[in-house]
């Protein structure tokens, strides 16, 4: 079993039938941009680009976590840039870091699982960063730029 980095590729095929709505508009008739969700996982679990919805099996537990994870900051619309000496690429990152407050979590964790808890908590994307633990802490995952070459998300043509 391993955590491994990647865009799900469930996410790559609901892109293009308008499942996960990051900005603010158009918002499919509900009036707003989707709720996006961060969850943690073990160091032991298995979470990957197969992964296809978030899922409380191997996500971390501990006091002052609560299972699916937080809140993920969605106030920046994503963007897109297609010139004639670069890829098209779309492109977004969270306007905020995501941070999980007064938290002890005494088991290794190492990934983060962001989901659209919207739309039956489809998965979007897994990021891994070095095995943590954490007590009586805050736990902070920074967030990237949100450019071309360094979002969060990024979706290149060649």
């Amino acid at each position: 079993m391993a955590n491994t980095q990647a865009m799900c590729t469930s996410f790559l095929g609901e892109v293009l039938t308008a499942t996960h709505n990051f900005g603010t508009a158009p918002t499919r008739g509900t009036g707003a941009a989707d709720t996006f969700k961060a969850a943690l996982y073990l160091t032991s679990a298995t979470v990957n680009a197969s992964t296809t919805a978030y899922s409380a099996s191997n996500e971390v537990s501990g006091t002052g976590y609560s299972a699916g994870g937080v809140t993920v900051t969605n106030a920046t619309a994503p963007l897109a840039s297609n010139t004639s000496t670069t890829a098209g690429t779309a492109y977004w990152t969270p306007s905020a870091s995501i941070t999980y407050t007064t938290v002890t979590l005494t088991t290794a964790f190492d990934t983060v699982l962001i989901y659209n808890s919207t739309q039956s908590n489809k998965s979007v994307s897994v990021h891994t960063f070095g095995s943590q633990t954490i007590t009586a802490g805050t736990f902070t995952l920074t967030m990237p730029s949100n450019t071309t070459s360094t979002a969060l998300l990024r979706i290149a043509t060649t």
